[in-house]
């Protein structure tokens, strides 16, 4: 199997940028879309409209706003480098430096895929009663057979059908509940720290800029690379690319919206904290109808298995990039990448006793780690020995760096949090 970068033959073919070429290049946002609404972002946010209502829907915004920044400038990097970030932070840090950086970038990407794995075992509980150890391993097994044995644009493919099915079953679950959208309304671009919330917090902000997905961008976006050689293609691609993360992050942020909103309507009218996920089977039923928990696990398990695939996508993105080289699954460090992240996250499961907590906290790791990666990757974006011309300007620069301080000032209130 070839790489993400020769699936073309770069230095010849170039674009016809006609009316409908822009459809060629919407793929890999949704690739990182699936990131973000992942068993870990279910829930975060099942939990924050269960406990809070409307309250937290401002940090899905403020979440999705930072992401649209950060994916498309480390999708800036890879087009304009041909590097994934993974890749230049070897090439361009200290050896020490940059192995230890990464490391912790394969433990947020087994944290995530910890996450993943196990929400499409909870949804196989909910939807067969099959037991969640029994079901992650069954998950596990299919998702290392489709890495193992599709190409990326099969499984691309593959992601933007899960995508569409969640979507719409969402749409669908919407559908059942009364929305009160003046107050969901103010709720979305109005923040608020609700007593005992920052846990919670962390971890929509965690389930939504999320490590892993910055790495695989970077990477998947060569994908769609033409012409390294030719300035004005380039700069053709950037545009498009950035479309393509606009529109799929958006979509992301629909979904992760309607996840509180349904939760707000019926969890939280009725007073009653979710604890697992399996508890939509239970609570859903009597208040939607008997199809609504269906969806909902069904829905929850294209989530899982989606998310798990870019997960593992991720993980082998990061390993091979040690070693300076592209992610290829026919290669023993991409390979060996995926099974780590993705064998590591499952033993980690068998020993759990609390599956919902496990998801809970796993998207709050992710959100600690976070603002490593984000330094990592403004440092290098900045860089003209890095990116030449294509370099951040400098209201670029400052608006990364401010991201990246937000993130950590909501670290140092989620750790301020455990002691008062």
């Amino acid at each position: 199997m070839k790489s993400l970068r020769q699936l073309f033959d770069l230095t010849k073919h170039r674009p016809r940028l006609g009316g409908l070429e822009i459809l060629k290049y919407i793929g890999p946002g949704l690739l990182v879309t699936v990131g973000f609404i992942d068993p870990g972002n279910w829930a975060s946010n099942l939990a924050a409209g269960a406990d809070y209502g409307y309250a937290l829907l401002w940090m899905v915004t403020l979440s999705t706003v930072m992401l649209i920044v950060l994916q498309h400038n480390v999708a800036h990097l890879g087009i304009a480098t041909g590097l994934c970030l993974s890749e230049a932070a070897s090439t361009y840090l200290p050896k020490a430096g940059g192995r230890t950086i990464l490391l912790t970038a394969m433990l947020a990407s087994v944290s995530t895929s910890l996450a993943e794995i196990l929400g499409g075992a909870i949804a196989l509980q909910m939807l067969f009663g099959v037991p969640v150890r029994i079901g992650a391993l069954l998950v596990l097994i299919f998702v290392v057979i489709m890495l193992l044995t599709n190409s990326y644009r099969l499984i691309e493919k593959w992601i933007i059908a899960f995508v569409s099915i969640i979507g719409l079953s969402f749409i669908y679950e919407l559908s059942l509940v009364t929305i009160d959208w003046p107050e969901a309304a103010r709720a979305w671009v109005t923040p608020s720290f609700p007593e005992g919330s920052m846990v919670i917090i962390m971890s929509v902000l965690g389930a939504v800029v999320m490590p892993h997905n910055l790495f695989l961008h970077s990477e998947v976006i060569q994908s769609r690379q033409w012409n390294l050689n030719d300035e004005k293609v380039i700069r053709k691609q950037l545009r498009y690319e950035y479309v393509d993360t606009i529109f799929s992050m958006v979509v992301g942020w629909a979904i992760n919206s309607a996840m509180i909103l349904l939760a707000a309507s019926t969890f939280f009218a009725n007073k009653t904290p979710v604890t697992e996920l399996q508890q939509a089977d239970s609570l859903l039923t009597p208040l939607l109808g008997q199809s609504t928990s269906k969806i909902f696990a069904v829905a929850l398990l294209f989530a899982g298995i989606a998310s798990t695939i870019t997960s593992g996508m991720a993980a082998g993105t990061i390993f091979a990039g040690m070693y300076r080289e592209p992610y290829d699954i026919k290669d023993n460090h991409s390979r060996l990448g995926v099974i780590l992240s993705l064998v590591l996250a499952f033993l980690i499961i068998v020993v759990i006793s609390d599956p919902f907590k496990g998801l809970i906290y796993s998207q709050m790791a992710l959100s600690v780690q976070l603002p490593v990666t984000i330094f990592l990757q403004v440092y290098l974006t900045s860089s003209e020995r890095v990116m030449g011309k294509f370099k951040n300007s400098l209201f670029t620069k400052w608006l990364l760096y401010t991201i990246g301080g937000i993130v950590t000032a909501l670290n140092i209130m989620l750790l301020v949090s455990f002691f008062v």
